[in-house]
């Protein structure tokens, strides 16, 4: 099949998604007898990227496949097209979101041991909800608790491929300075409504969170760093 033809398929195919597409599914969308293959695919990705270079958006690979998106620099200028307010999330929210992570699979339990406060049933509703975490198993002991892992919407709304590629946490320094060391972006698309969940638990904790909620309007989308008894260095394996 011929690459320039194959690549304004491949081209409009990723425009007009909602979403990121895998190799097969751009195979699938030719019938059978004409199918261009996989390796045929990537060579029109790789020529649909040299195509992009120095425009506004861009090709990239994230955990689902492949999507066109506007370019990580223009977002602070291009977002001012929508008036409404991105999701804001506590410092809580993020810490488990990071805990998750880097530790997974991992139990509610063992997060809590490691924050050293009860873990909110609504900030892990949040967390399902956005689908940024999933129910992988459950741990071979008495009761068989839940093990939580991320999901491949995780890696797509913070523009991974894999979670190989998510920072060492040697390498992360501070909570509240982890969007510009991760590079991450928001999706044009994204809009959701979601409230800000709170630490706050129906049962006492053990102790409350020293850190405050973040003001109305405040967005933080990147995962934050795990407590001192993470690994420094160990990245978790897909």
């Amino acid at each position: 099949m011929d690459i320039a033809y194959l690549k304004s398929v491949v081209e409009g195919a990723l425009l007009a998604a909602g979403g990121p597409l895998s190799l097969n599914q751009l195979n699938a969308l030719f019938p059978d007898e004409e199918k261009p293959g996989h390796g045929a695919i990537r060579e029109a990705l790789a020529a649909l990227d040299a195509d992009l270079e120095g425009r506004a958006v861009e090709l990239t690979e994230v955990g689902s496949g492949y999507r066109i998106q506007i370019r990580a620099r223009l977002m602070p200028i291009i977002s001012n097209m929508w008036t409404e307010k991105p999701p804001r999330y506590s410092r809580a929210l993020l810490e488990t979101l990071a805990i998750i992570a880097y530790r997974q699979p991992i139990t509610r339990g063992e997060v809590e041991q490691i924050r050293g406060v009860s873990l909110s049933s609504n900030i892990l509703r949040t967390l399902q909800e956005r689908d940024w975490i999933k129910v992988v198993g459950h741990r071979d002991v008495p009761g068989r608790p839940e093990l939580l892992g991320t999901t491949r919407a995780f890696l797509d709304y913070f523009n991974l491929k894999s979670l190989d590629e998510l920072p060492t946490l040697a390498e992360i320094k501070d909570i509240d300075n982890l969007e510009p060391e991760l590079e991450l972006i928001h999706p044009a698309a994204e809009h959701s409504t979601d409230t800000t969940a709170s630490d706050e638990t129906e049962d006492a904790p053990p102790k409350k969170d020293s850190e405050p909620e973040q003001p109305e309007g405040d967005h933080e989308d990147s995962p934050a760093a795990a407590q001192e008894d993470s690994p420094d260095d160990d990245r978790p394996k897909d």
